[in-house]
């Protein structure tokens, strides 16, 4: 496979991926971080930091709107639950394992 090729493969199952994540409201970040070791917000920090190195301005917030598909408030206000305390626990207990933003999760 050609670079070219490779690089368009990846950039369309990421897009995938961020229309599934868009469309599983029900999925809780607190849930992915816990089971995957990373969450929209880790994909979030991920496409900031890769816009920065190609001298893209971006910040956060901005980053956030492209994966959450809506500003990241109204994405809170309409779906985030209260984490539970046993999923605040699994949170602390799997950090470790949690995903390297390069933000300091």
């Amino acid at each position: 496979m050609d670079e070219q090729t490779r690089i368009e493969i990846e950039a369309a199952a990421f897009r995938g991926l961020v229309k599934h994540l868009q469309n599983r409201t029900d999925v809780q970040n607190i849930d992915l971080m816990n089971l995957a070791g990373f969450c929209r917000n880790c994909l979030a920090k991920w496409y900031m930091a890769e816009a920065q190195a190609r001298e893209v301005a971006m910040d956060y917030e901005q980053a956030r709107e492209v994966i959450y598909g809506m500003p990241y408030g109204e994405w809170k206000d309409r779906y985030q639950a209260e984490a539970t305390e046993e999923q605040k626990q699994q949170f602390e207990a799997s950090k470790p394992l949690h995903a390297d933003t390069g933000a300091g999760n």
